[in-house]
């Protein structure tokens, strides 16, 4: 790995660290002037989009911190024959659902040295400049790299493009003769089999309501053996009461149950949260759709069947594609959305 490489790894093991010392409230701080510009940038997102709660804000933060360490980027990158790409450009399309949620796609693309022409969500425009600034504070071989573009991208090499279904009809039409990584609408589910833990329960909990359910990875569906109590959820749950007091999530979950009420639709709730028997796998804010099984290998076909819109399976069965509770929400730097590898796509190009 060139020396280019390792300069620009470090660059971003030390926007780590300044994620990191922010969330432990550290006194002695490595980077004090970019401590307080990010508290405002935090504070000023917050402000613009309600949904992105300080806590919310503080947990992307949090889960990025652990991933910027050095070794854990060199390891990452150590699997691929990385080349330059710095005679290139890749346009990227970024969703706003949660914080910083196209993130990923601009590390890798800055790793591999590509010019980046950016299109922010109007839900998230505030951080992502914030730590384009901080890089090109720490090495200035970033400083231009990266271009905010409002306007139709123009000379590029390849595009990415996250959003939803009817997003990926549109960037399907637009960017079809380029090489492209379009990605659209996925789900995450649960699957129980009445054997949680109190750890177990806490962790889906988080699964479910972190970052209100906005995210790919939250999960919007659990999976139940048939007979399952119900009220086991709700007292899981109840850690989370608190979260109907936001103005944006009470109102989508009154007016969903106002619709549930006329269509004389079947749930069950506690005043927080709707549980909905559904066959669907993607839950409206304020919902969760559950399901009732009978053996393993239904799970398994649904899963299978499924594939290409589910992006985490949280369970305690050995179904190969499983992940602990209450890690939906914590991907490794070599988790990739819609599972398909950001870094070699890249390196086609």
């Amino acid at each position: 790995m060139t020396l280019d490489f390792k300069e620009r790894i470090k660059a971003f093991s030390e926007l780590g660290t300044l994620f990191k010392e922010n969330i432990d409230k550290k006194e002695d701080k490595n980077f004090p002037k970019w401590d307080l510009l990010l508290e405002d940038s935090l504070i000023e997102s917050k402000t613009y989009n309600s949904w992105f709660t300080i806590d919310n804000l503080k947990l992307s933060l949090k889960n990025w911190s652990k991933s910027l360490e050095e070794t854990i980027i060199s390891d990452w990158l150590f699997r691929y024959n990385v080349v330059d790409k710095s005679s290139k450009k890749i346009a990227i399309i970024m969703a706003g659902n949660i914080p910083v949620v196209g993130f990923h796609d601009l590390l890798c693309s800055l790793l591999l040295n590509f010019d980046c022409l950016v299109k922010l969500s109007s839900d998230d425009k505030l951080l992502i400049p914030f730590i384009v600034r901080f890089l090109e504070s720490r090495n200035k071989k970033f400083k231009n790299k990266v271009i905010f573009e409002n306007e139709k991208f123009k000379n590029f090499d390849g595009v990415i493009a996250t959003g939803n279904n009817n997003s990926h009809r549109y960037f399907d039409y637009y960017f079809s003769k380029y090489p492209n990584l379009l990605r659209k609408t996925r789900h995450s589910i649960a699957i129980l089999d009445g054997n949680e833990s109190d750890n177990d329960l806490t962790g889906l909990s988080n699964d479910v309501f972190n970052y209100f359910g906005l995210g790919c990875r939250s999960v919007s569906k659990v999976f139940l053996p048939r007979g399952y109590d119900l009220d086991i959820l709700f007292n899981a749950f109840f850690s989370f009461k608190e979260i109907i007091n936001h103005n944006k999530y009470v109102n989508n979950f009154d007016y969903n149950k106002a619709v549930y009420l006329m269509s004389k639709e079947k749930f069950i709730e506690n005043g927080f949260l709707i549980l909905k028997e559904d066959i669907k796998l993607g839950s409206p804010i304020g919902c969760l759709f559950y399901e009732f099984y009978d053996n393993k290998e239904d799970i398994n076909k649904l899963i299978l069947k499924n594939s290409d819109s589910i992006q985490c399976v949280a369970s305690n069965l050995n179904l190969k594609t499983n992940i602990q509770f209450g890690q939906t929400q914590c991907p490794n730097i070599s988790d990739y959305a819609d599972n398909n590898d950001t870094i070699k796509f890249l390196l086609k190009i």
